[in-house]
């Protein structure tokens, strides 16, 4: 799929006003929101890294977080998938409060994320790296797991089956048994993403997911993303520096700057704002 089909397939995606604030893709209206933050923020040491932040993502939506460095981003992710706790407001996952829970519990709540630098583990083959991010479907008990009973062996044998079957959604099967720290840059990205979906999320958060990437492999990932979205019928949020990826695939956007939302719209309305264009490109001198 091109950018310009890409592009023609959100236009043809009619965004609603959602019941709390912001919009939602009109097919997720009628479904509880994937995500919902309410006033949002943290402060370090008496600075307010994130601010009142507010953002609602439909069930099957594939949003875009963008600002300017050193806007907050990458603070947001982590308040969402509670690296950080926040020092106030509220993170709803699928309606279900995430208060007090750390990352672990988030995440079997249903959020997954990739990092801006990548965390693999390098000395371990592509499909161990997938298979830690099937953890939580291991079914046996200790005892089982000891004395490699039959129900071990049963499990084995159906996660290294997952394992390539999500591998494949990139073309990565045949990859499996080849040291994860020996891929190209690009290769690394989408393993990473790839153990992100092990996990079952419902909501995959991308930090950068296009960094390091030579314009065919963001194309590509541009269709993998939205191929991800409609297989797994999943959110799917990225921040991401590549305007012309996000304008291309996202369909609500929220623009970030100094840790409080400047603007939020689809592409074409995030484009025009005057708010956002100063952010990015400063004021015009007058004269």
């Amino acid at each position: 799929m091109t950018q310009t089909e890409n592009k023609k397939r959100l236009l043809d995606t009619k965004m609603v006003p959602a019941p709390s604030q912001g919009i939602i893709p009109e097919r997720d209206y009628y479904s509880t929101p994937v995500l919902e933050a309410r006033h949002l923020g943290i402060e370090f040491g008496g600075l307010k890294a994130v601010e009142d932040f507010n953002l609602i993502i439909g069930k099957t939506e594939i949003a875009g977080l963008i600002g300017p460095n050193g806007a907050g981003k990458t603070t947001v992710f982590n308040l969402l998938t509670k690296v950080y706790q926040p020092t106030m407001g509220t993170v709803l996952v699928n309606g279900k409060d995430t208060a007090g829970m750390n990352t672990v519990q988030a995440n079997k709540l249903g959020i997954a994320r990739t990092f801006q630098n990548i965390r693999l583990f390098d000395n371990m083959t592509v499909e161990d790296n997938v298979r830690i991010g099937l953890h939580n479907q291991v079914k046996y008990g200790m005892f089982t797991g000891i004395f490699r009973l039959p129900g071990y062996w049963k499990q084995e044998k159906r996660q290294h089956e997952q394992a390539l079957e999500l591998l494949s959604l990139f073309d990565m099967q045949d990859l499996a048994g080849v040291r994860a720290g020996s891929l190209p840059y690009g290769a690394q990205r989408r393993l990473e993403i790839v153990r992100a979906l092990a996990t079952h999320p419902s909501l995959l958060l991308l930090d950068e997911p296009a960094a390091g990437m030579n314009p065919h492999e963001t194309e590509e990932l541009m269709h993998n993303i939205i191929k991800i979205r409609d297989q797994f019928q999943i959110a799917i949020m990225l921040i991401e520096h590549d305007m012309n990826l996000v304008m291309g695939i996202c369909e609500g956007i929220c623009v970030l700057n100094y840790g409080r939302i400047i603007a939020k719209g689809t592409a074409d309305e995030i484009q025009a704002n005057p708010t956002v264009i100063e952010a990015y490109l400063g004021k015009k001198k007058e004269g």
